[in-house]
Formats: structure tokens, sequence, C-alpha cells
């Protein structure tokens, strides 16, 4: 859930308003629609892959908007607590609240209405276990990993968690309870999430220092550190992600178009990992690794989900 807000944010702050009425707009972009649908979509996809065939649409809707409304509120919550440290950032400085599209006091109502709205639609329609693990996606993000960016580099990984949790939630939408196939799911994104952060977290370290930041800070000032860790996930993420041919499970294993794209996508982005590490070009390595986990993941997730209707 952390780093597509990151890399997604604007980064020309030259045309600030000043204090304005209430702003449309700025509302929308309070939600962060481009990571609030990550969560929306890899959330849908754990559902399917439970039902590919015959879900219910009654409970898939229910995922989706609630979800959809958990993390927009997420965001808004989320851009209230780091008002100030966005007015200091280039990239962040021209988001609603340092802008002046949306005052401090009204995103923060906002963002509470949205997800209490978001965690009551979960309740009522799918099941307590998917409102229950949304409830701990909003805690983990905004009580644990908000604060601890500005303390330690290993807030990477508390993020990680709850940028994780969507595919579970709609796992558990569909199975009822979490179950191994649920958490394979959660380990794939949460490994993830590491290689394609440290990329973000090595191209804007100066906005990051600027911030009061510590997540690009590993105590290695060429990135080596930096780069390590996201080649130790990526590797992680790859044994997760085969993971399936090697458990016990109600569910069916993957078929032979899963095992085949796996294979690829994973030296697809295995290669850009290891390049990152021993690269003497840092900074080209780390875009070129940030570009290619954005194509790998909907891919591996899309092709899991095809392959089950196979």
């Amino acid at each position: 859930m952390n780093s597509i807000k990151d890399i997604s944010a604007k980064t020309d702050a030259s045309h600030i308003e000043s204090p304005s009425t209430l702003s449309v707009h700025g509302l929308w972009e309070l939600t962060k629609p481009r990571l609030s649908m990550l969560s929306v979509f890899t959330a849908s996809l754990g559902y399917l892959v439970h039902y590919p065939l015959n879900p219910d649409l009654i409970v898939f809707c229910a995922l989706t908007i609630g979800t959809a409304l958990a993390a927009g509120g997420a965001a808004a919550l989320n851009q209230w607590m780091e008002k100030d440290e966005d007015l200091l950032m280039p990239r962040t400085a021209n988001r609603p609240i340092p802008a002046k599209l949306v005052e401090p006091e009204f995103a923060l109502v906002f963002g509470v209405i949205l997800s209490s709205i978001g965690l009551a639609i979960l309740w009522i329609g799918t099941n307590p276990w998917a409102c229950a693990l949304t409830l701990l996606t909003l805690v983990v993000y905004l009580l644990f990993y908000t604060p601890l960016k500005k303390k330690s580099p290993y807030a990477t990984e508390v993020g990680a968690i709850s940028g994780a949790l969507p595919p579970l939630i709609g796992w558990v939408a569909a199975s009822g309870e979490p179950s191994t196939y649920g958490w394979i799911l959660f380990g794939i994104l949460f490994t993830w999430q590491l290689p394609h952060f440290m990329a973000i977290a090595w191209n804007f370290r100066q906005d990051y220092q600027t911030g009061g930041f510590k997540l690009q800070d590993l105590g290695n000032p060429n990135g080596f550190h930096l780069a390590r860790k996201s080649l130790i996930y990526t590797i992680l993420l790859t044994g997760f992600v085969f993971s399936p041919y090697f458990i016990q499970s109600s569910q069916p294993q993957p078929g032979v178009l899963y095992f085949v794209s796996a294979c690829l996508l994973s030296l697809y982005i295995l290669i850009p990992a290891t390049n990152f590490l021993l690269s003497n070009n840092r900074d080209k390595s780390a875009r070129k690794l940030f570009f290619v986990t954005i194509i790998y993941l909907p891919l591996l997730l899309a092709i899991l989900v095809i392959d089950r209707f196979l």
C-alpha cells in the first residue's frame, strides 16, 4: 500500500494554489486513487482466485466498494498526518492539503467517514474476517507505518504488511476464513513491495531526507544495503510464487500456464533486482527495477486467475 503512493505523486509544486474553498478535485486526490485502486485490484483478485467461476456478485460488490472506501479513507488520513512533511518535499507539496485545496480538519473528518463506511459495508456485505483484516490494515498503516517512517528504515516492512493484506481480505471474503492459499497471496504482495519500494526509496532519497523520513537510510550512502535488501526479498518473492506446488491445500494446484508464466516473470524481476545490486549506475538500475515491478504484479495475479478459469 506505501510504495505506489510515493511514486505516483506529482513532482511539480510550482502551481500550488492559495487557500480556497472545498475542491472536488482535491477530495478525489485526497483518496490517492491510484493507490486505492491497487488495493481494490488485489482484493478482487484474491476473491476471484478462490471463486473464479461462480462468484457471489453481492459479496464481490461489497468487497470492492468497501475496500475502495476504506483505502481512500486511509489515504486521506495519511495525508492529514503527514501534511507538514508533504509541504517540505517538492514531489508532494501539491497534494491537496499543502496545496490548500482541502482544509486539514475536513481531510480528517472525510478520512474517518470514508473508512467507517467502508468497514460497515464489508461487515454487512462480506463477513467479519474481511472486516477485521481491513481494520487491521488501517491500524498498521496509520498507527504504525506512518509514524515509524521518521524513525526507522524498517518501517518499509511494517508498511508492506498493510499493503499485502488486501488479497488476503479478498480471499477470506470468499472462503470465510484465512487459509494457506490466502497467506501465500499475502506473501506474494508483501515480498513484491520491498524491491518495488527500495527502487523508489533510492531514486527519491533526497526528498525523503528533506522530509525527515528514514526509509532510504540503511547505513550505506551508496545504496548497497538497500539494493541487497531488494534482491533478498525478490528471491523470497520467487519462493512464494512457486509455493502452491509444494503445499497441501483444498484448492487445486496452478496449472501449466501459471508455471511457465511464473518462470518467465521470475527471471524478468530477478535480473533487474540483481543489476540494482551490482550496477555502477544505481540510479538507472533502480528506475528499471521500479518499472519492472509495476508490470510484474498485475501480470502475475491476472495469470493466476486465468489459470484457475482454465
